[in-house]
């Protein structure tokens, strides 16, 4: 039975041959069956277009295997190795047996300069597909991704690894380790400040990854770490061998202000500056250099800090155990001020022998010395050995004893009542210190300066360093002191005024300065007197103020005190009194003349009166006689 398939679309009835002829040979092969036509049931798949055969089933199966097994399955990011291919000016062609050949610049391949056709690379696959379809590649990104891993695993093992330092940049170097570019901070260059990094530029050298930033692919290396692992392994060895007083040979590698820090060869040592010289010395620098070679003894040493003392000035003997014969109690010696306190000065007589000249022993005045005004650093003294004790290593010295004590004699050169020019030396809240001559003074006290002025403070009329004219009022000897008075050169003036400014006199004066109690007022002839503040009052209800001119009463004056109390109210208070007093004088001169007026009428009127009496007596009495005569 013949099969005729009906076909209904297009790409069938373009091959009608041959499936018709497929159709009748499997017609006339097989069984007839009958079966209901659909449109793909018996469409034979196995013939293309061009009415070609396929493989059969297994057969395909192999050669499909085969076919895929020509193609690579490749993901972006990987790495792969790949044939060059293809060497252009430009580019390296490079297969990586994937559907197209990829290009990576001629730049990549520039530590590589014999590169050739042939030659198999690592490259890392950037993009499968590009924006133009191309396969792109990278050979420095692949450098970079194996240098990060190889760095990464020498981080863990600590292993030492050569790096080419390729630039400077800030704090650092940038230095070139796989291929990949790491950071390599200032301070982990040497163990040593370094501040000239160009030097090091160009130079390939061994380092340690100290540091890695896995989200940054960021790495930091360390020369410095290698040099100090070597100086440990160096430090442990000379540490074991240590002993005191062990000498040992050292180079000066830095100064400081409290000492020099020595190499011993590998191991650091403090050589402090109380143990450079017997003597004193402000600096290191004044006895050591830097570079410089010394024998030098340990002192101490802690292995657990690594720390050793050292010592320069014990390798010679201690000077106080070599005085010179001479040196003795009484010998005058020359020093230089090496140190001065508030209690005295110290001089250096040798080098590491020093000698207290106490404030005591710098003058035989008995006035207070100021040993920093006195003595300067580095000046030179001769004094005297008071005493010296070779077993404590102390030493007294003297300077006033260099010279005769003139308080000896004093009364002759400085008798009482004799007049001298002295310099100010020191001032002081009470008085003035005065020097006659080197070892010879004494005090004014602040109530001997003037005889007319009152001073707060001896500073008021004279200054230090100033001269003054002086007169030697007493003197004691016992005590070494001198009793001095200024004003006394004068006359006391105050005898002499007491008449002028009588008590309630007038006198125009200035306020000088005012304060709560009252005004100080300066008086004709440089006296100055005091007004209370309520003998301040003005008529006209203010006040006397600072640097007014105004008239003031003297209500007080007293010689031997030196004080003359002032008013100004008192004047118009007086004149209204006095004008009071004048009114009621008046009044009482009126009354009296009143009186007197009243008198005088009232002794008219009582003589006539009296008159009259007198002539009614009479005229009585004549009564009575007449009276008698008629009886």
């Amino acid at each position: 039975m013949k099969l005729i398939v009906k076909q209904l679309n297009a790409d069938a009835q373009e091959s009608t041959g041959a499936a018709e002829a497929a159709a009748e040979t499997t017609a006339s092969t097989n069984t007839p069956v009958e079966a209901v036509v659909t449109a793909h049931d018996d469409f034979d798949w196995s013939v293309d277009k061009r009415n070609v055969s396929h493989y059969k089933a297994d057969e395909k199966a192999k050669y499909d295997k085969v076919y895929d097994a020509t193609f690579v399955q490749i993901n972006d990011g990987e790495i792969i190795r790949g044939g060059v291919v293809g060497v252009t000016k430009t580019d390296v062609v490079i297969n990586i047996g994937f559907k197209s050949d990829g290009l990576v610049s001629l730049n990549e391949f520039r530590d590589t300069p014999g590169l050739k056709v042939g030659d198999e690379v690592e490259v890392m696959v950037v993009e499968k597909e590009d924006r133009q379809g191309h396969l792109h590649l990278s050979r420095k990104q692949a450098r970079i991704f194996r240098a990060w891993e190889r760095i990464v695993e020498v981080h863990k093992t600590g292993e030492v690894v050569t790096g080419v330092v390729t630039s400077k940049t800030k704090g650092g170097l940038i230095v070139d380790v796989f291929g990949m570019e790491t950071f390599l901070p200032g301070s982990q260059i040497d163990v040593k400040p370094v501040t000239d990094y160009d030097q090091f530029v160009g130079k390939t050298m061994e380092f340690k990854v100290v540091k890695i930033n896995e989200a940054i692919k960021n790495a930091v290396v360390s020369h410095k770490a290698l040099i100090e692992s070597d100086i440990e392994a160096q430090r442990a060895e000379i540490m074991s061998k240590l002993e005191k007083g062990q000498v040992l040979e050292g180079t000066v590698k830095n100064i400081t202000d409290f000492g020099a820090f020595m190499d011993l060869g590998g191991l650091d040592g403090l050589l402090y500056i109380t143990d450079i010289s017997w003597g004193r010395i402000s600096h290191p620098s004044e006895v050591v250099k830097l570079d410089q070679k010394l024998q030098v003894v340990v002192l101490d040493f802690d292995d657990d800090k690594k720390r050793i003392s050292l010592g320069l000035k014990q390798l010679t003997p201690h000077p106080w155990d070599v005085l010179p014969e001479n040196l003795s109690e009484g010998a005058v010696v020359k020093g230089k001020v090496v140190n001065i306190e508030d209690y005295g000065a110290f001089l250096e007589i040798q080098p590491g022998v020093e000698g207290l000249v106490h404030v005591s022993e710098i003058t035989w005045a008995n006035t207070p010395i100021n040993a920093k005004e006195f003595f300067k650093l580095g000046d030179e003294h001769e004094a005297k050995v008071v005493t010296l004790d070779k077993d404590s290593r102390k030493m007294s010295l003297s300077i006033k004893q260099m010279s005769e004590d003139p308080w000896t004699t004093i009364e002759d050169k400085f008798p009482e009542g004799s007049k001298h020019k002295g310099l100010v030396k020191n001032i002081t809240p009470y008085g003035v210190f005065v020097e006659l001559e080197a070892g010879i003074g004494g005090m004014i006290h602040i109530s001997d300066l003037s005889w007319l002025k009152r001073f707060n403070h001896p500073s008021e009329y004279v200054k230090v360093a100033e001269h003054i004219d002086t007169i030697i009022l007493s003197i004691d000897k016992e005590n070494r002191k001198l009793q001095l008075g200024h004003k006394q050169l004068e006359e006391d003036p105050w005898n002499a005024l007491e008449d002028t400014f009588a008590i309630g006199t007038v006198h125009e004066g200035t306020v000088t300065r005012k304060d709560d109690k009252g005004a100080l007022v300066q008086l004709p002839y440089g006296l100055e007197g005091f007004a209370p503040n309520r003998h301040l009052g003005k008529e006209d209800g203010t006040t006397v103020k600072a640097d007014d001119v105004n008239q003031f009463m003297v209500i007080e004056f007293d010689r031997n005190e030196k004080r003359i109390v002032l008013s100004h109210a008192r004047i118009w208070e007086q004149v209204k009194t006095e004008e009071k007093e004048a009114a009621k004088k008046e009044a009482r001169n009126e009354a009296e003349k009143t009186k007197k007026a009243v008198k005088t009428i009232q002794n008219k009127v009582e003589k006539a009166t009296l008159g009259d009496l007198g002539a009614l007596a009479e005229i009585k009495a004549k009564l009575q006689e007449g009276e008698g005569d008629a009886k």
